[in-house]
């Protein structure tokens, strides 16, 4: 798509496809390396990146609900082919989308890191792994349209789960988490 012609990691395939292999790797060398070393504690990374990632999805969350509603978007079709000014604001939110799957493959090296091998299942990397090339396939072919949807229900799903985690790092937080089990409710939904 001419729109998103000379953006970030869109003009061709491969850095998304050697970004995803360099994840793979990472995964099986990372459980390799760690396989005798205790693992890492990372509470203060941990706050950080998941405050990053929450911050990240809010501003996106915002930005499509005001993007979509400036350019008059509804639940129904879209045209995929225009380039007003919302169009562009809504496709710019969506690169941002785009990259932060790439910045979200942190969560598997951080369970990598922490020995939380449980956590790293099929359907986890399956989802992390072709999310970031799904997202490059829309972004080239249909950056703009009903593409706003499922990143701003994600984007707000986000923002609750990436507090959740960010809280639940910090001992004395943990009392005031009783609503995991409705988050896990949302994220199904």
């Amino acid at each position: 798509d001419t729109r998103v012609r000379g953006w970030f990691l869109l003009d061709s395939y491969l850095p998304t496809f050697f970004l995803t292999g360099a994840y793979l790797l990472c995964i099986w060398l990372g459980n390799k390396f760690m396989k005798n070393r205790p693992p890492f504690s990372l509470r203060a990374h941990l706050i950080v990146y998941n405050l990053g990632i929450t911050l990240l999805s809010l501003y996106m969350l915002i930005e499509l609900i005001l993007a979509t509603w400036e350019g008059g978007y509804n639940l129904q079709c879209q045209n995929l082919h225009s380039a007003g000014e919302a169009d562009i604001r809504v496709a710019k939110v969506l690169w941002w989308y785009y990259f932060s799957k790439v910045i979200e493959f942190m969560d598997t090296i951080f369970f990598v890191l922490r020995k939380k091998t449980s956590q790293i299942t099929f359907l986890h990397v399956y989802h992390h792994a072709t999310m970031f090339n799904i997202w490059w396939c829309v972004l080239n072919w249909i950056p703009c349209g009903q593409s706003f949807f499922g990143p701003t229900l994600n984007s707000f799903i986000h923002v609750l789960m990436y507090s959740y985690y960010g809280l639940s790092v910090i001992p004395s937080m943990r009392k005031y988490l009783w609503w995991k089990k409705y988050l896990t409710q949302a994220q199904l939904v």
